[in-house]
């Protein structure tokens, strides 16, 4: 039997996009018609989203030492180099084993055109997690995952939502740091933006205690923003109420979470 017509760097791009989220929405269709009619590319996107939840299911359960999570971190602020990706063939699948290890050292980087905006930052809140979280057992209200030095707030204790994974991206030149919560099945990601706060966008404005808050929706999304630290930060989740999501942004865990 002669081996299967390999893919073309194009249809890998195409077939990588859609498997994360990543795939313009004007040629999602295109290439969802495509892949219907050609059981060659149906079977490398299954392979290909297989993939990703092996990856997503072990970063849920496995944590980087410090050192390794540093530095991972610090080759995130750095430019990637230029190569040419190619899909994995069966053979080179990585085993079970190791998936672990493939996730802490996933580096992904998005780049959004236009000028920075509280809407481009909900990108980060559509793509899977990268990474475990890492708790801290000094203070049971913080994560140690941190922009700058804003910390992410440890809910799980307080209202139930549990941390279970994170990842760092680069938006139209911004770093940003995502950590995703979930409870009872809803999911809620929590985006913070590194450098200066961002413009306000149009929504409906509240104050809790103190924050200042808008919420608006977009995408079928319930979407909160609001300032930490200088720090525009973003929540928002398919499911999960303006209300909830105030609420959450607005916790300042008598003072161990900062403003």
């Amino acid at each position: 039997m002669s081996e299967p017509h390999p893919l073309s760097e194009a249809e890998e791009a195409d077939l990588t996009a859609l498997a994360d989220g990543r795939l313009d929405p004007g040629r999602r269709a295109e290439v969802e018609a495509r892949i219907e009619s050609d059981p060659r590319l149906a079977h490398a996107l299954d392979r290909q989203r297989a993939g990703l939840d092996a990856i997503t299911a072990a970063v849920g359960s496995v944590s980087a030492p410090v050192a390794l999570r540093s530095r991972i971190e610090a080759l995130q602020r750095e430019p990637a180099p230029r190569r040419r990706w190619r899909m994995p063939s069966p053979r080179t699948w990585i085993p079970a084993a190791g998936l672990a290890a493939a996730a802490a050292v996933a580096v992904i980087v998005v780049l959004i055109g236009g000028a920075p905006s509280t809407e481009a930052m909900l990108a980060a809140a559509t793509r899977p997690p990268v990474a475990a979280v890492s708790l801290d057992p000094t203070n049971p209200a913080l994560l140690q995952d941190r922009v700058a030095e804003t910390r992410f707030p440890n809910y799980e204790a307080k209202f139930g939502w549990e941390a279970k994974g994170t990842r760092t991206d680069e938006l139209d030149s911004r770093d940003t740091r995502t950590v995703f919560y979930r409870l009872e099945g809803r999911e809620a990601a929590y985006t913070i933006v590194d450098g200066k706060a961002l413009p306000w966008p149009e929504g409906e404005r509240t104050t809790i205690d103190g924050v200042k808050l808008r919420s608006y929706r977009q995408d079928g999304r319930n979407v909160v923003t609001w300032r930490r630290d200088g720090h525009t930060c973003v929540m928002s989740g398919r499911g999960v109420s303006t209300e909830a999501l105030l609420e959450l942004a607005s916790w300042q865990a008598k003072g161990a979470v900062t403003f």
